[in-house]
């Protein structure tokens, strides 16, 4: 694990340290390396997981209003939705009814079926009612599993933004500003040092093109 050039070290180095490490170990019986070998799978496919998670969250915060719209637009939707009522185009001023496909695609991302969408969205209606008579505002982030389906719709919808930010191996100046915002996000608030925030912005640039 410990080289000359080695700046710092990564979930990613230690894994490939391991499998290396496998084959220096005349100990090991072929066995229980297959078996090792199967531990590291695992442990990857988590870590993958992980590092898309920790990228979405950073990408969606450098797209905060983005989320907020979203966030209100679901609102105004479930409101119609549950009293029965349609819901105004604020371009045209149109009635409409309420956006299905909308509100199905945020639920779904966190497994809500159809039979349970009605007790979701009655809800999340029962828990801003309850804000407003505190005399707070309810956001998104005040309900863990919304706050988890506003950040998975909005990063599938940005996931071309994403993949063409995170793996130009050329960035123009916004894909840049962008890089520059993700990697400080990953700094503050997920605490990586600057060169473990690259390397992992690279990292997911690369599974989100496979």
């Amino acid at each position: 694990l410990i080289k000359g050039d080695l700046q710092c070290m990564n979930a990613l180095d230690v894994l490939r340290a391991i499998k290396d490490g496998l084959d220096q170990h005349p100990s090991i019986t072929k066995e229980e390396r297959e078996r090792y070998l199967n531990f590291i799978s695992i442990a990857r496919k988590e870590y993958d997981i992980l590092a898309k998670s920790e990228v979405q969250k950073a990408f969606v915060y450098s797209f905060e209003e983005s989320a907020k719209t979203l966030f209100e637009n679901y609102l105004d939707n479930i409101e119609a939705f549950c009293n029965w009522s349609k819901i105004r185009d604020p371009l045209t001023d149109e009635e409409m009814e309420p956006d299905e496909r909308l509100m199905r695609s945020i639920e779904e991302q966190i497994g809500i079926s159809e039979n349970a969408k009605k007790a979701f969205r009655e809800e999340i209606l029962i828990r801003i009612s309850a804000y407003s008579r505190k005399g707070k505002k309810f956001e998104y982030n005040n309900h863990d599993r919304l706050r988890e389906a506003i950040e998975k719709k909005l990063f599938t919808d940005l996931k071309d933004i994403v993949k063409i930010t995170t793996s130009s191996k050329t960035p123009d100046e916004s894909q840049l500003k962008r890089i520059n915002e993700v990697c400080a996000r990953l700094i503050d608030g997920h605490h990586y040092c600057p060169i473990c925030a690259n390397e992992l912005l690279k990292y997911v640039g690369s599974l989100l093109n496979r």
